[in-house]
């Protein structure tokens, strides 16, 4: 997977969220610096579900906050209506942040524990002074409703009285009370219980369509992004190695490291025989990663091309691009 390039990119007119050669670093114990994010592109059009998946540490978190402008950036743009957040600081970025709000993975740990839930989500409107106290009343009601929460039960209570998944419902309809028009979604089912999962992705999906919300969606599990995403992003080690429609990735996936994820998949059949992509090895240090691709050590099609050339994205069918010297066919 080790690719960089912008193939996959649609025009500029087009996208609401557009994010050109990203690059988040962290600085390392031996005064050295690891690149948990490095030259990513991709974008997002107006009503649209982007979907980063990819294994733990691959760097999906930390392109969220890297989007957000929650952690600093080293170089790259992050532009929103075509204004470059990563070129905004002090007030100016906090004036640009309402139009892009976040769900956190640790629902519970997200909210205050002191604050009430009405308090909580009334926060962001006093905050930017919208509507009189009755309006902001309404509001708060309204969104509590809509996240199937009774704002006459859950009003005056604080996030310590209720289970993850209702902390989650009030973190939506927070982050829904001052009208973005993207919501980053980092993991936001990962430590839920299954059948909690699909209520709160229904929820989610709900709002989306109410408010016209676009979403960049981050997780681990392939089997929950192809069912909410139009589109998918697989990353390893920093890098993307793959994009791709939800049901291209799933019947046809041209990278090695994708194929490896969608044959992990369980599939609920017994019937089914399927043989799994076993890799090898465990992912290189991402503080001395390989040269050229990044995932050759573990690609049973690697040669000495992968070491020697970091491959390109390009668009190996319609809608689907890989960054990979010897893609599947």
């Amino acid at each position: 997977m080790a690719g960089t390039g912008k193939a996959h990119l649609r025009s500029e007119t087009d996208g609401l969220l557009r994010v050109e050669n990203l690059v988040v670093e962290y600085k390392s114990p031996g005064g050295g610096a690891v690149r948990a994010v490095s030259d990513v592109s991709f974008d997002i059009v107006a009503g649209e579900t982007v979907s980063v998946v990819g294994e733990s540490g691959c760097g999906k978190s930390t392109l969220a906050k890297g989007v957000m402008q929650l952690v600093p950036t080293a170089s790259g743009t992050v532009a929103l209506n075509g204004t470059d957040l990563t070129k905004l600081k002090g007030e100016a970025l906090r004036r640009a942040r309402p139009n892009i709000q976040m769900i956190f993975q640790d629902s519970i740990s997200s909210l205050d524990p002191h604050l009430k839930v009405r308090a909580l989500v009334e926060q962001p409107l006093k905050v930017w002074g919208r509507g009189t106290d009755e309006e902001r009343r309404q509001k708060v009601d309204e969104l509590l409703r809509s996240v199937n929460l009774d704002p006459e039960i859950v009003g005056d209570r604080k996030p310590a009285e209720f289970s993850g998944g209702q902390c989650q419902r009030i973190s939506i309809a927070r982050a829904l009370s001052i009208e973005p028009q993207v919501l980053v979604c980092d993991e936001p089912v990962s430590s839920l219980d299954v059948s909690i999962q699909s209520q709160i992705l229904n929820i989610i999906q709900d709002m989306k369509k109410r408010y016209g919300l676009s979403l960049l969606f981050i997780s681990h599990d392939l089997s929950v992004v192809r069912a909410i995403s139009d589109r998918i992003v697989v990353m390893y080690l920093g890098k993307i190695c793959e994009v791709s429609t939800p049901d291209k990735l799933a019947s046809a996936p041209a990278h090695h490291y994708t194929h490896a994820l969608v044959s992990a998949v369980p599939v609920p059949d017994p019937k089914l025989g399927r043989r799994k992509a076993i890799l090898q090895g465990e992912p290189p240090s991402p503080t001395n990663p390989p040269s050229g691709c990044r995932f050759r050590t573990r690609c049973p099609a690697a040669t000495e091309k992968c070491a020697a050339e970091e491959p390109q994205l390009r668009e190996v069918s319609p809608g689907q691009f890989v960054a990979c010297h010897h893609p599947r066919a």
